[in-house]
């Protein structure tokens, strides 16, 4: 038995405008608190900064915290031998 269509569905083309306007006020919110929290990161920068921390280092440090044991392991190794043959 098919589904009932409402005549809001109707006028929006078969689109359920509540469900879709939820969906973006959802997205919406998510934005602006991924927003804060860009602001909210970079005052702690800014404080490692001030504190005398090297900020690209510990950008860094961060990237590598997020990799699993065995892949900065490998990277490790392989800038070892890239060092190596470059003679740094």
């Amino acid at each position: 038995m098919a589904k009932p269509v409402d005549r809001e569905e109707l006028k929006t083309g078969g689109v359920g405008a509540d469900r879709l306007r939820s969906l973006v006020e959802r997205i919406e919110r998510l934005e602006e608190e991924r927003k804060a929290l860009g602001a909210d990161i970079k005052d702690i920068y800014q404080e490692a900064k001030s504190a005398g921390f090297d900020v690209k280092a510990l950008r860094q440090l961060i990237r590598i915290r997020k990799q699993e044991a065995s892949e900065v392991e490998e990277l490790e190794t392989l800038l070892d031998v890239y060092r190596r043959a470059l003679g740094m």
